[in-house]
């Protein structure tokens, strides 16, 4: 028996429009040419900028569902610039694993999948994307933090300028200048006390001059000590 391929067109059209509760959209009847849209959850009308969103335009051939129908892609919204024909070729696909039997509506399930599939991809790069550039602020933060590593050298550098820098080291220098330990003889021409004889030590430790004595013992008989003499001497020779 030869198929009734308008009888099963119009069996289709009816069960769509009470699948998708009126937002069919019949172009035409002869042939019939129709629309219906799709788009992924995040799709909202009024902000238009999340999610993905387009219609398809279908139109029966004279042998359909034997023949594959004709599809359109119209108004697609935040579409990148191949999705168009790849969504097409998905489409495609879909048609020649169902050819012979009534298929828009698998069509149009298989698009708002591959809808949803893409812009999850969407949503993962510019997510990656988020977290590299945030990767880097963190990371030229750090940098901040870290400075130049410190060895021993370019410590004492640093230090060297920071203290040149406020003055730290004329301080230091003037410091060292006052206070740095005088030899005797700066001692002597510095501080005029120095001039006086030993016997102002020996005021300070409270004796007097009288107390001083002299031990003449030291210097009795002085006669009898055998003093040598140049004469002494064998190679000594009288001028």
């Amino acid at each position: 028996m030869e198929r009734n391929y308008r009888e099963d067109q119009l069996n289709e059209i009816e069960a769509l429009d009470s699948i998708y509760c009126g937002e069919l959209e019949v172009e035409q009847t002869e042939p019939h040419k129709f629309r219906l849209p799709i788009a992924t959850t995040e799709y909202d009308t009024e902000v238009e900028t999340e999610g993905l969103s387009c219609k398809l335009l279908f139109t029966y051939t004279e042998k359909y569902p034997d023949t594959a129908p004709l599809v359109e892609i119209e108004d697609p919204e935040n579409f990148q610039d191949d999705y168009e024909q790849e969504l097409l070729e998905h489409i495609h696909k879909t048609i020649e694993e169902n050819l012979g039997i009534e298929m828009i509506f698998s069509l149009v399930s298989s698009a708002q999948e591959w809808l949803n599939v893409k812009y999850d991809e969407l949503k993962n790069a510019a997510e990656s994307a988020k977290e590299e550039a945030k990767r880097k602020v963190d990371e030229e933060e750090m940098k901040k933090f870290e400075g130049t590593r410190v060895t021993v050298e370019t410590f004492m550098a640093w230090k060297t300028q920071f203290e040149l820098d406020l003055g730290i080291t004329e301080r230091k220098e003037k410091i060292l200048a006052e206070n740095r330990k005088l030899t005797g003889r700066e001692l002597f021409l510095n501080d005029n006390t120095l001039n006086e004889s030993d016997l102002k030590f020996l005021m300070d430790a409270g004796e007097s001059i009288e107390s001083v004595r002299i031990d003449e013992s030291l210097f009795q008989n002085i006669d009898d000590l055998d003093l040598d003499s140049d004469t002494d001497d064998e190679d000594y020779v009288p001028e």
